[in-house]
């Protein structure tokens, strides 16, 4: 199975962590921190200015640095087949 994998960044020490990600889309990211019986689930919203993605797990805050158009772009490469909605 291959995971896809993000880098995020804990805000309050600024170390950064790998995490699986669950599932993908522009209006959220779902990851998967932890392994086994250990794993908890945190949903990324973007922020109000679109330049990351951010949560809380645990009571502490996370961040995905990368922008919501670069997601999109990601998104639209993995996956050409993708289309927006159709026309009435």
């Amino acid at each position: 199975m291959n995971n896809e994998k993000i880098t995020v960044r804990h805000t309050e020490t600024g170390k950064t962590m790998e995490v699986v990600v669950y599932s993908k889309r522009t209006e959220a990211i779902e990851v998967v921190i932890g392994e086994g019986l250990n794993n908890v689930k945190c949903v990324l919203t973007p922020t109000r200015n679109g330049m990351a993605y951010a949560g809380s797990i645990m009571g502490r805050e996370i961040v995905y640095e990368r922008s919501r158009d670069k997601v999109k772009a990601d998104l639209e490469i993995a996956n050409p087949n993708l289309r927006g909605p159709r026309a009435r």
